[in-house]
């Protein structure tokens, strides 16, 4: 931690609209039950973090100025294809009925928030120390704020924090609005969209805005409450601390060749066999008592798993969790390849007939998300993705020199994962525990020796 705390000032704030009012902006944007599923849980907030350029440190603000500039048209024009993002929640109560109608407004709204704001720190004040620092929660816009909020604030944040020799944008977007994939899928075509030259409203992947709904349903879905005190709660995470952890692509191939060969398959993949790793060694660290359950559960993308499948542009929430369970005995007697084949197994049965079943039973009784319910304290959960294109996103800054997230999601045996900031097919690990727990992880000879010592500044 650095030893002189920093505090983030806020320069400026205004709402960017859409460029131009797509016709279909005109009328109520509704939600799908995957969407309607997450209102009790919190944004999604990553970020990136870049090296300002050489010339831009003693210029006089020229290059933050042109940079904002940027950044706001940009924004302006991809809010033209993304156009819910600049809308706000809106609901209609049917006491009669007991029920609610959570859409989204995107006419009554004064738009996506957008902030500048400062920190006087460094990149390496950001990146060196062992543990993430809790400043970078203050990178964000919506601390703590869960995605029913979106009736009084902005669906999307976007957060420009300039440091002494670096600028962190950071997003945070209204969970019941996108997923993971969504959600890079807008930071992407935001991100062609800066690097056009020729101003073009034209981009390579427009976005799918109609929600799936299941054959017969929808698009108006009711939910059986009419006060949000019904279904709406906040979730304040315990003391923990909060490390990255890096995975050479070489290290991920002794891993898999390891957990293949330990279940005598060759079906079992890299991250699987990651999934593995991380979920016995954090088991271990907690102390469990043999006789205990424990699970793994991983975040999956449904759209390729439906029947039709649903198209990779689809935008909105396509996701669930599977989960490996097992006795803590059973986990750490076995090798990791027995762990691992548990969440093989958990992933290729997610099918079609899975997916369906889980909408008909909240079409039947519909329920909301809590994150309370969510945290399991014996068990591991693996979010985000390896496979989403994070460093790809350019600003005129070059490659970003790592990717952190703000306070929202995490809890006690927290994963996300991320692409390796040094590419190549390698992985990082944000990993969340509590501190006793990370001390021992620390000392865990099998996970540690997998783990690649990061760069000494930029990872």
């Amino acid at each position: 931690m650095n030893p002189t705390p920093q505090n983030v000032h806020c320069i400026s704030e205004c709402f960017i609209k859409p460029h131009s009012t797509p016709e279909e902006s005109k009328q109520p944007y509704y939600l799908s039950p995957w969407d309607l599923l997450m209102l009790s849980v919190q944004y999604i907030q990553k970020g990136l973090l870049y090296a300002k350029p050489p010339t831009a440190l003693d210029d006089g603000g020229q290059f933050i100025d042109s940079l904002l500039k940027k950044l706001k048209h940009s924004l302006s024009i991809a809010l033209v294809h993304f156009y819910p993002l600049a809308g706000r929640l809106a609901t209609i109560r049917y006491e009669d009925e007991g029920s609610c109608l959570v859409y989204v407004d995107c006419n009554n709204s004064p738009g996506a928030k957008f902030i500048h704001a400062r920190l006087d720190m460094t990149i390496s004040d950001i990146l060196s120390p062992t543990d993430v620092p809790v400043i970078v929660q203050s990178l964000f816009d919506h601390d703590r704020a869960v995605n029913h909020d979106g009736h009084s604030r902005s669906l999307l944040s976007v957060q420009v924090t300039e440091l002494l020799d670096g600028v962190f944008i950071g997003c945070s977007i209204n969970h019941s609005i996108v997923d993971g994939s969504s959600y890079w899928h807008f930071f992407n075509m935001w991100s062609e969209i800066f690097q056009a030259e020729d101003g073009t409203f034209s981009i390579s992947r427009p976005p799918i805005l109609p929600r799936w709904f299941p054959e017969g349903h929808g698009p108006i879905l009711k939910l059986p409450f009419t006060n949000p005190d019904q279904f709406i709660t906040k979730f304040e995470a315990p003391q923990l601390r909060e490390r990255m952890f890096h995975f050479s692509s070489e290290s991920l191939a002794i891993l898999k060749v390891r957990a293949n060969t330990e279940y005598k398959t060759n079906k079992i993949s890299s991250f699987q066999s990651l999934s593995a790793l991380v979920w016995r060694s954090i088991t271990r660290a907690r102390g469990l008592s043999p006789d205990q359950t424990t699970g793994c559960r991983l975040a999956i993308n449904n759209r390729s798993r439906l029947n039709p499948p649903l198209p990779e542009n689809y935008f909105g929430n396509s996701i669930q969790t599977v989960r490996g369970v097992a006795i803590v005995k059973e986990l750490l007697e076995n090798n990791l390849g027995w762990a691992a084949w548990k969440l093989h197994e958990a992933v290729v049965n997610h099918d079609d007939e899975k997916v369906r079943d889980h909408v008909n039973k909240w079409l039947e009784s519909p329920f909301v998300y809590q994150i309370a319910q969510l945290f399991d304290p014996l068990s591991v959960m693996m979010g985000s993705s390896p496979r989403f294109n994070k460093y790809g996103n350019v600003f005129g800054m070059g490659k970003a020199l790592a990717l952190r997230s703000g306070y929202a999601h995490k809890f006690d045996g927290k994963v996300s994962c991320y692409p390796g900031s040094q590419g190549g097919g390698s992985i990082d690990l944000e990993l969340c525990l509590r501190p006793d727990f990370m001390s021992v992880l620390e000392a865990d000879e099998e996970f540690m020796n997998a783990t690649t010592p990061p760069d000494p500044l930029y990872s």
